[in-house]
């Protein structure tokens, strides 16, 4: 649960930054993003090669390496609770609620595993970006010794 939560907030933050409006970030701040991206792809290492069916309709179920659709396994649940088969987690059988609950937890999971694809898809740009933002530090660095050079010259 505690993944969830952390994939779910590292979404919040990739769509309140969006990444064609960084030119402003710090260094500091880009090599913050840098690292969140590499631990995102680290930890999301295995469903990193199902990105392109992890739209938010489909959650990476790790224990199978697969990915499964949000319908089919609302439709399993609802299988499971018309059947009264034995729940493992609540130690009774399915139902509804259980149901409910397990579906809205494989939800948030989709939302985590697109938020991980796309800050493991963001690592490109924001390297591109620290070594520009670093050219561009140098670079002044440089032109501020030239002048002060030029000043106590003169």
């Amino acid at each position: 649960m505690k993944r969830v939560a952390f994939w779910v907030a590292l979404l919040a933050l990739l769509i309140g930054h969006p990444l064609h409006a960084q030119s402003t970030d710090s260094v500091s701040e880009i090599k913050a993003k840098i690292w969140e991206a590499e631990l995102a792809q680290r930890n999301f290492a295995r469903g990193l090669p199902h990105c392109n069916e992890l739209n938010g309709t489909n959650f990476y179920f790790d224990a199978r390496d697969r990915v499964l659709n949000l319908q089919d396994y609302r439709r399993s649940l609802d299988n499971l609770v018309a059947q009264g088969s034995f729940n493992i987690d609540t130690r009774r059988p399915w139902n509804k609620e259980d149901a409910d609950a397990r579906l809205a937890q494989v939800q948030k999971q989709a939302v985590a595993d697109q938020a991980s694809c796309t800050a493991a898809a963001s690592l490109p740009f924001l390297r591109k970006k620290l070594k520009e933002l670093e050219l561009e530090d140098q670079r002044a660095g440089w032109r501020r010794s030239q002048i002060s050079s030029s000043k106590s010259a003169n």
